[in-house]
């Protein structure tokens, strides 16, 4: 028997299989890192929808806040008569009247403006009191001719209120209006009609141009 032939045609066999069983190890190891990227790409396609999702709870947070404050400024609103006049109070202790136009919840719109204005009445006799009047003042002669119309900050009302027609405001406030139905043209008379009573609205009228100037004489 020829052991010599046998045992070389085994090693010409073994030399021959040792390169496909290289390229199976090295088909593992493609297979492996495959698996390793899929694994990672699975890994970074979670963590991109949990950060989507994350993004999109909050934009629709900040829509429903947006929607609420709008829907309570809105709410309050509601509460405006648009045909009488409103009483606004701030925190410094001065009241505005006049026809709030809009509301938010960063300021109010008032517009037909007009404030208290207290004087003092002396006299000369011993015996008597000053009598304080209140007067009722059409906003827009002043010193800084403002416009009639007033931005306040919604921090600075304590509240406000709808006024009936039958008050003394309303009543001197439409008294006006009917005296001047295209508005205010001059400031050399302004005058709010009501009841003459010191406890009461009472007419007043105002210069802004008066103002007091004082004069020196060169000796």
């Amino acid at each position: 028997m020829d052991f010599t032939n046998r045992s070389s045609q085994q090693m010409s066999d073994a030399t021959t299989m040792s390169p496909q069983a290289n390229m199976g190890k090295i088909k593992n190891n493609q297979t492996n890192k495959s698996s390793d990227n899929n694994d990672k790409n699975k890994i970074l396609n979670i963590i991109s929808i949990i950060f989507g999702i994350a993004v999109v709870i909050l934009v629709v947070a900040l829509l429903i806040y947006i929607a609420l404050s709008n829907s309570s400024s809105n709410s309050e609103s509601s509460y405006i008569y648009k045909n009488k006049l409103q009483a606004v109070f701030l925190n410094t202790g001065q009241v505005y009247f006049g026809n709030i136009q809009k509301i938010n919840s960063s300021y109010f719109v008032l517009t037909n403006i007009f404030y208290l204005q207290t004087n003092s009445s002396s006299t000369t006799s011993k015996s008597s009191t000053s009598t304080p009047s209140v007067s009722l003042v059409k906003l827009g002669c002043e010193l800084h001719a403002p416009y009639d119309r007033m931005i306040i900050n919604s921090s600075q009302v304590t509240f406000w209120e709808n006024l009936k027609s039958t008050g003394k405001v309303s009543q001197a406030v439409a008294a006006f209006n009917k005296a001047h139905p295209n508005g205010q043209q001059t400031c050399s008379n302004q005058t709010s009609s009501a009841p003459t009573s010191s406890s009461n609205v009472q007419p007043s009228t105002q210069n802004s141009t008066n103002v007091p100037v004082s004069t020196t004489k060169k000796g």
